[in-house]
């Protein structure tokens, strides 16, 4: 990490960078805010508020993409608040332990990564879903709600746009981990769950999921559409929108599931059953077995 010290008093500078140089830090130092404005790039600043008769904004300004921490001597709105709307990260008091500047450091770095990091997931996300025309759970129904649907990513885009509708992050779990249960009973009562492969599990663990999440904010999921439950507020996607990547490893059931939900439509039945390799009879018997009904 590269870190620029702006501060007049030369011999703390030196401290500064001496102690952070062991540390790993590579340090460069400006007395003055004329020195402070060079072209360098710098993964961190720390800005002292009392260089006599200097405005440092200009030096927040100009590295508002680095960590900034003030190094002040006392707190006031001129030395602490306004700079920090101003876009300075945080602020440290003299005199000051190095350990603890190197903790706010840090902090800041692993921050500003996770933001990054999470800017990065929601774009994705929006990217992969922005297309989908999902519809969306009533912002008034009562959790907890099962969605049932053919593919996993019709579920999930409904579950993302809630989670940015509601404004709140999810706990994700699922069922396919032999951990999932442990995981549900230590996940605070009050935070949104999103459970799903509910079809991965054996109807007894079923029963036994159901009364875990029974009056608690959950989004369960599963693609097998065939099976009834009781007991639960249920939410069924059919659509043939192509939320799927064509990269994802389907299984047979549901390429087959897709083909004729896609697919019906476009061909007559003697066509597609020749294209899944199955008989007219073998076909009807799977719409049946999944529930697919023939569109006129």
């Amino acid at each position: 990490m590269k870190i620029l010290i702006v501060e007049n008093e030369i011999y703390l500078a030196q401290s500064i960078a001496t102690k952070l140089t062991e540390v790993g830090y590579s340090c460069e130092i400006a007395a003055t805010i004329k020195d402070a404005m060079r072209e360098d790039r710098y993964d961190a600043v720390l800005l002292s508020t009392n260089i006599s008769g200097q405005n440092f904004y200009p030096v927040i300004e100009k590295h508002k993409n680095a960590i900034i921490i003030l190094m002040i001597s006392y707190i006031s709105n001129d030395t602490v608040t306004n700079p920090i709307k101003a876009g300075a990260s945080d602020y440290i008091q003299k005199p000051f332990m190095i350990e603890e500047l190197i903790r706010k450091l840090q902090h800041l770095t692993l921050f500003n990564s996770l933001k990054k990091e999470n800017r990065t997931y929601k774009e994705y996300v929006n990217n992969l879903f922005e297309s989908s025309d999902i519809k969306a759970i009533d912002p008034k129904t009562k959790l907890p709600i099962l969605i049932k649907t053919s593919f996993q990513k019709h579920a999930d885009a409904v579950v993302f746009h809630y989670s940015v509708e509601k404004k709140e992050p999810f706990v994700f779990i699922s069922l396919s981990n032999p951990n999932a249960i442990e995981k549900i009973v230590k996940t605070p009562y009050n935070e949104l769950l999103y459970i799903v492969d509910l079809q991965n599990i054996k109807k007894s663990d079923k029963a036994k999921i159901f009364n875990l999440i029974e009056d608690r904010r959950v989004i369960i999921s599963t693609t097998d559409t065939t099976e009834s439950y009781e007991g639960i507020e249920q939410m069924e996607i059919t659509t043939d929108s192509k939320v799927f990547d064509r990269s994802d490893i389907l299984s047979i059931d549901d390429y087959v599931k897709y083909v004729i939900l896609n697919f019906q439509n476009k061909f007559p039945d003697t066509e597609l059953s020749k294209k899944l390799g199955i008989s007219r009879k073998s076909l009807w018997e799977k719409r049946k077995k999944y529930g697919i009904a023939k569109k006129k």
